[in-house]
């Protein structure tokens, strides 16, 4: 059987979830998936924190904070660890960091941003122009 006559025969097999605050505090890893796929859009904002490095850590009193355009990130894990550079853009459906310089040559020569998870940076310089972020890391 064809994939495309299966998924038309087998209503719903590629629906999402509800989502539900129930399945923030289980335990099992594939309702925490679920919980983390399904969440709307301002839920899926605060999986968007950092770690500080260590002297903005101490300064603000703070372990992490939510990623924003502007700052400077150090790439912690993957293909590109060790590299630096600015936010670009913040991707809240995907939980993912644009970084300025991370980008892949395709084979035709035309190059390609690469995204990198919210988990595998680090913040070393935070964008501070937003006054409601200043008020929060005051907090």
């Amino acid at each position: 059987m064809k994939i495309k006559q299966f998924i038309s025969k087998t209503p719903g097999i590629f629906k999402k979830m509800k989502f539900s605050t129930t399945q923030k505090s289980s335990v099992k890893p594939a309702k925490q998936r679920l919980y983390r796929l399904a969440a709307p859009l301002h839920v899926k904002g605060r999986f968007l924190k950092a770690h500080l490095a260590k002297p903005l850590s101490a300064k603000h009193k703070k372990r992490t904070v939510r990623v924003a355009e502007g700052d400077k990130v150090t790439i912690m894990a993957g293909q590109f660890r060790g590299r630096a550079g600015k936010v670009e853009e913040v991707d809240v459906k995907n939980s993912k960091v644009y970084v300025i310089g991370i980008d892949i040559q395709k084979a035709d020569g035309t190059k390609l941003r690469k995204s990198v998870h919210v988990s595998n940076i680090m913040i070393t310089e935070l964008n501070l122009n937003d006054k409601k972020r200043q008020e929060r890391l005051k907090k």
